[in-house]
């Protein structure tokens, strides 16, 4: 059983270094476009006149893969009377209750958007950006609110054990 923990291990460090590569490609890729659009607009007058839909995308996608990682360290934003309210020893209850609430909704957030590319992809007709579809675009939706799911999921599984064993989670 060990060696498929290890095989999960890598593919989650894989996951993860292939998640932040990508948002700091998306980051280095969004200033320089910004930049070249300054630098075109004071010298020359002109700039690309894709540039700044698409850097609206960007920054969508930026937020929401920001929003996974997050997520996925569990320093995502939360509004947390409760805690101060109830005694220590309920903490990871509570915990369990926010983590399967916020799974729910990411859940429902995802389908949501499955449903709203589907329809984009049938009802949408050009583009801003040429060449992309304005529906490919919005593909970042379904994918970061799954991914947001599937990890609040990994959290409510840990606080759970937490719960049961009074143990930190690993």
């Amino acid at each position: 059983m060990s060696w498929i923990g290890s095989i999960w291990r890598g593919i989650r460090t894989w996951a993860v270094r292939l998640e932040e590569f990508f948002l700091c490609l998306l980051l280095a890729v969004m200033i320089l476009l910004s930049c070249t659009q300054i630098v075109m607009r004071v010298f020359f007058s002109s700039g690309l006149p894709w540039a700044e839909p698409l850097l609206r995308h960007m920054v969508l996608w930026a937020g929401l893969l920001g929003a996974a990682v997050a997520t996925r360290q569990n320093k995502h934003i939360v509004i947390d009377i409760a805690s101060h309210l109830l005694p220590g020893f309920l903490h990871p209850w509570l915990a369990l209750i926010v983590n399967l609430f916020a799974a729910t909704v990411t859940s429902l957030l995802a389908y949501a958007a499955v449903i709203f590319v589907v329809n984009e992809a049938a009802y949408s007709q050009g583009s801003a950006i040429p060449g992309i579809p304005f529906w490919t675009l919005g593909l970042i939706f379904p994918f970061c609110f799954t991914i947001m799911a599937y990890r609040f999921i990994v959290l409510a599984i840990a606080t759970t054990r937490q719960a049961l064993t009074g143990k930190e989670p690993a």
